[in-house]
């Protein structure tokens, strides 16, 4: 189509498909602005984008007769005098979708309140014609659209700002992106309407300096902000030792059972710490790894802008300085503390951003140790001090981006709501919601009035399921998004780490920010039950230490177990006076004054300065009682404040006339305590799900599956087991001596979505079920395996108490041998089903998590095999030796997905060909969209099973596939929905 220079707003006939290959007259006609800005030119194109992936036509060849508009209200496109009437009063982001007829044609209007409103309804028109958005990609339905649907929809944004809170210092988070990883969510984000990515940045000590943000003098940096005096960050990577967990140093080229297979390089880690792995030695290395992050975001965070994407990094407060930082500041005769310095040091900080990079907000957040051990007044008058200082330094330079705060909490222990009275009003107030996540959002965001304030519920947790579990909470983001929007907060913002595991949870949150009619009850309201308590914890979480023996206690089961971090317990009780027993058992601390905590019952002081360890020792139980504790109004309440770490509780029992109610705090039901309710689905901390689950299901699997699929997630929703033992950030496989035969029916869902399998129909269909059936089928293994492990423990435990070498040769060879050879074989299962499931840079870091984390691949396989080397007095026997060859189908895997190129971008694919051999063939085959043979590029081999390729620069939009044919004959082609519906890429001029 020849390019129309017109004055804008001013129709110069009927378009044809906007930047496709003309033709002499569409059957489909699509009508958008002449001249107009590159956000209306990028929704239109997406219009057709959409219109070929579900009909298989460009719009030009499609049998159907109508016209599209797309356009803004105050364009003169708006011919239809319906349609302009109720495109008037449209604001910034918000959109109308309409379809009228006219002697039997239609025309589907597209109009937005602005550049952004207009995308956001193009976007809102391909969910119409059955598309998804995911943080990792569209789904794009098998079979074809009969006919384009009528539509009729005004689009408001609930909350002014949407997104999401990536988190780092894992493997699975941020960690592992480059350039295209940040450019592919930011793309992925305004296709769900989200304008909004925020990162957290650790200071140097807290535990590692991250790259994110980087802090010095003004003078300290050069043009574009690259800096000349710096000090060591990293991300994590897999030559490091992680400080959650921990990880430990393994290189890849060391794993088992093909997963070497997947990487290039023993180093797994992100673009800027290439060749500084695992830590920069240098102060040169050390200003590279700044200066590439620096580029990085210079790239993303200015795509992000050209998509409507606010961008926001930061650290906490009070500022942690670098030692390095410290030293350069004493020795120009400074005191590093002095409010002048920190100022100053903020100065610098903003300075070297605005050379560096675009960006809308620096966040500083409260305290990580705010939510587990409160604070002291002197601790939150220190932040506020920095936060005044970090304002009084960004109108000083002049910045372009805003203050805003975050944290592990609102606000001070005293008044979550205190920043409100401290800071100036322009400072947007924001918060990731207590314990994990299991917490509502906090209510004190009701009671903050007159500024911008951000609620970030977690889309998952990294604590008591761990990342390598399924966290299915859609129920819970609709929860946390009702309480948000009924405390008034124009911001919702969900944390996490992965993201194709996440699908429905990122799919539900974003949902939520346009429209909560139909599933919440009272919209902009509390639902009812919030207002009044839920039966159980408030928080918290749990830990077991199963066969531990518990010194004191006639019965050792119920301590030991626990729950930590909470505020306490609503009970459900009848009315009267009850002896009220606490039980505790200190599992962790060795020495006194580690954990204090006072608990209140009825409102009431009971115990002051509690340290359990003081009064009996570590593992031995400790009973309070207390007598004549009234309850007049139904509730039981205990409430705990921690002093000092994380007050812990192993047991509550009342005991009343006629009334008796125990609760086995943090394990299940036993004898007569019963199973502690868990945070979360279980305390009505959930709202109705089944119609999301019935979309999704029928989006992603295809029409004859989706009801019976929608239905058996609706009903794990917040109930999907624990396979793993507590502890960040992926749980851990310590052995669990329960027998697997007691543990496996908490997993039939998994055989009953196998069931289902045969009905599945369409490769892209049945390639998505695949990867949640395999999903399950891993976290299936993973609670196996830990049983598998309870059994080796106990034979050789047997093994070992033998004195004579003989005996205990003979034991282990006897008992604890097929032990181990069954605990290698499930894990094998378990690898491969991972391995089946690997798409993005997440999936990736579950494998480095299989592998590097202390209590996966040491604590299942190399201490085991240790010990039992030592029992057989020699080494393993081969079948015992988990195999270097991987044990599954052949795959491809593209781990980072490009759908939209900004002008002089390239596409560099990174393809990995997972197969125990090298291909016979690999080649990328492309042309441009819907026209033309396609053209083939060989791959060009990188290492181990990772192939690269560089498409030419191209001129116009185009689709491709990666086709290769394995050493054994098989044919594989990515996607999966490939030749019929190839990956599709736009160009846009902006």
């Amino acid at each position: 189509m020849d390019r129309l220079t017109g004055q804008r707003q001013i129709v110069a006939g009927i378009l044809a498909v906007v930047l496709a290959t003309g033709t002499a007259r569409a059957a489909i006609d699509i009508r958008a602005t002449p001249g107009g800005s590159g956000t209306q030119q990028l929704a239109a194109k997406e219009v057709v984008r959409y219109l070929y992936l579900r009909t298989g036509l460009l719009p030009e060849k499609i049998a159907e007769q109508g016209t599209i508009v797309v356009a803004r209200k105050d364009a003169a496109l708006l011919t239809d005098a319906a349609v302009r009437a109720a495109a008037y009063d449209l604001q910034p982001q918000q959109y109308v979708l309409r379809t009228t007829a006219v002697e039997g044609k239609n025309t589907w209007w597209i109009i937005g309140g602005d550049d952004l409103g207009t995308l956001y309804g193009a976007y809102r028109f391909a969910e119409k014609l059955g598309v998804r958005f995911y943080l990792h990609g569209d789904v794009i339905a098998d079979g074809r659209l009969a006919r384009i649907p009528d539509m009729d929809e005004t689009g408001k944004p609930l909350f002014g700002l949407r997104g999401v809170n990536p988190w780092g210092s894992h493997p699975f988070g941020f960690d592992a992106w480059g350039t295209d990883d940040y450019k592919a969510i930011f793309n992925q984000l305004a296709k769900m309407r989200m304008n909004f990515l925020g990162i957290h940045c650790y200071p140097e000590g807290a535990p590692y300096a991250e790259p994110t943000v980087w802090h010095g003098m003004p003078g300290d940096f050069a043009a574009q902000g690259r800096v000349r005096l710096s000090y060591p960050p990293h991300y994590y990577n897999t030559l490091v030792t992680g400080v959650w967990g921990p990880m430990l140093p393994k290189k890849t080229g060391d794993y088992s059972f093909g997963g070497e297979l997947l990487f290039d390089r023993d180093d797994w880690a992100p673009e800027v710490m290439c060749d500084h792995c695992p830590v920069p030695s240098t102060p040169e290395g050390c200003n590279e790894v700044f200066n590439r992050m620096a580029a990085q975001f210079r790239a993303a965070f200015g795509f992000a802008g050209r998509l409507g994407v606010k961008t926001c990094i930061g650290t906490e407060a009070p500022l942690t300085l670098p030692w390095a930082l410290q030293e350069r500041i004493k020795a120009q005769g400074k005191e590093p503390r002095d409010p002048a310095t920190v100022r100053e040091i903020y100065e610098g900080t903003f300075r070297r951003i605005m050379a560096s990079h675009p960006l809308d907000y620096y966040w500083i957040w409260t305290p990580e140790g705010w939510t587990w051990g409160g604070n002291k007044p002197e601790q939150y008058t220190a932040m506020v001090r920095d936060l005044k200082l970090a304002y009084e330094a960004m109108k000083k330079v002049g910045a372009p981006f805003r203050l805003a705060t975050c944290g592990w909490v609102l606000g001070p222990q005293y008044d979550r709501a205190a920043l409100d009275a401290d800071l100036p009003k322009d400072v947007p107030a924001s918060a990731i919601s207590r314990n994990l996540g299991y917490t509502e959002v906090d209510p004190a965001f009701g009671r903050i009035q007159g500024r911008e304030k951000w609620a970030i519920p977690w889309l998952e947790s990294d604590g008591i399921h761990g990342l390598a579990a399924v966290q299915l909470v859609v129920g819970r983001m609709r929860r946390d998004a009702a309480e948000a929007l009924a405390y008034g907060c124009t911001g919702l913002m969900g944390l996490h780490w992965r993201t194709d595991i996440l699908g429905p949870n990122v799919a539900a949150l974003a949902e939520a920010g346009w429209d909560q009619a139909g599933w919440n009850p009272s919209p902009g309201k509390l639902p009812a039950e919030a207002a009044a308590p839920a039966d159980g914890p408030l928080g918290g979480v749990t830990a077991a230490y199963p066969g531990r023996k518990i010194s004191g206690a006639k019965d050792a089961v119920p301590y030991q177990t626990c729950r930590y971090n909470f505020e306490g317990y609503d009970l459900k009780v009848p009315i009267g006076r009850y002896r009220v027993t606490l039980g505790f058992c200190e599992p962790h601390f060795d020495k006194a004054g580690q954990r204090i905590g006072d608990f209140k019952l009825q409102g009431k002081t009971v115990v002051e300065g509690l340290d359990i360890f003081a009064r009996v020792g570590k593992f031995a139980a400790l009973g309070l009682v207390f007598d004549n504790v009234e309850v007049t109004d139904g509730w039981l309440r205990l409430r705990i404040k921690a002093r000092n770490s994380w007050p812990c509780i192993s047991t509550i029992a009342i005991e009343g006339a006629g009334f008796v109610r125990k609760i086995n705090c943090g394990g299940p039901a036993y004898r007569d305590y019963e199973a502690d309710i868990e945070v979360g689905e279980k305390k009505g901390r959930s709202l109705p799900c089944d119609d999301f689950y019935a979309d999704w299901a029928a989006a992603n699997f295809g029409p004859e599956a989706f009801a019976a699929i929608g239905q058996l997630f609706a009903s794990i929703d917040g109930k999907v087991p624990i396979s793993v033992a507590g502890g960040c950030p992926s749980g851990s496989l310590a052995p669990d001596a329960r027998a697997w035969e007691q543990l496996r029916e908490q997993y039939a869902f998994v055989d009953q979505l196998a069931a289902i399998r045969p009905q599945v129909k369409g490769r892209g269909n049945l390639d998505r079920f695949d990867y949640w059936l395999n999903t399950f089928r891993y976290h299936c293994l993973l609670a196996e395996i830990r049983c598998a492990l309870g059994v080796f423990e106990t034979a050789m435990k047997q093994a070992e108490a033998a004195s004579d070498p003989s005996v205990r040769r003979k034991q282990a060879e006897s008992t604890a041998l097929p032990a181990y050879k069954e605990v290698v074989r499930l894990y094998g299962e378990a690898y491969r089903s991972l391995l089946a499931t690997v798409n993005t840079p997440g999936g990736l870091a579950t494998v480095v998590n299989l592998e590097n984390h202390s209590q996966f691949w040491s604590v299942a396989i190399d201490k085991p095999a240790t010990r039992l080397t030592a029992a057989l007095g020699g080494p393993l026997p081969s079948d015992a030796v988990p195999p270097k060859q991987y044990q599954g189908a052949p795959r491809l895997i593209v781990p980072t997905v490009r759908t939209l190129l900004a002008r002089g971008e390239v596409l560099q694919l990174r393809v990995i060909v997972l197969d125990n051999q090298p291909p016979r063939s690999a080649a990328v085959l492309w042309r441009p969209l819907g026209a033309g043979e396609f053209r083939a590029i060989r791959l060009k081999h990188v290492a181990r099973a990772v192939y690269q390729v560089e498409l030419p620069l191209p001129r116009q939009d185009f689709e491709y596939r990666i086709e290769a044919t394995t050493a054994g004959g098989v044919k594989l082609t990515w996607p999966a929905t490939a030749p019929e519906m190839n990956q599709t890429v736009l160009l846009w001029k902006d």
